[in-house]
């Protein structure tokens, strides 16, 4: 009779731009040279944020009330959405690139974050020597 010999890695699964990655322990992806994951949800947010921003600061709409009227959504979804445009531009860039860490989900990135951008990127473990 064979030896059966059974291995624990652990490692978590993520949908990321529509595909399952693994997620080691310490945050990064398990494939050492991973492809870019471009995480279309997180995208459409960024783009939507400054957009909204943009309608704002040209004077289309007042506040971002008018904004959710226009759009039939939530006032309170705008105003959280709209602040990723807050973001510092190297996590953008890295959100774009797909070179993100795979632990980063759009949910993470709508909890309220430091509005300096070297806070940005510790928290979001993003952009600079980190």
């Amino acid at each position: 009779m064979a030896e059966v010999i059974s291995v624990d890695l652990p490692m978590t699964f993520r949908k990321r731009g529509g595909r399952k990655v693994i997620v080691l322990p310490d945050g990064t992806r398990g494939n050492p040279m991973p492809m870019a994951t471009i995480d279309n949800t997180v995208i459409k947010a960024i783009a939507r944020a400054f957009r909204w921003q943009k309608l704002l600061e040209n004077g289309t709409y007042a506040c971002l009330e008018d904004n959710a009227r226009a759009e039939q959504i939530n006032a309170s979804f705008v105003s959280r959405v709209v602040r990723l445009a807050l973001l510092a531009p190297d996590i953008v860039e890295a959100i774009l690139a797909g070179k993100q860490p795979a632990s980063l989900t759009l949910t993470d990135l709508m909890l309220p974050f430091p509005v300096e951008w070297e806070g940005q990127g510790v928290r979001f473990g993003v952009g600079g020597d980190r």
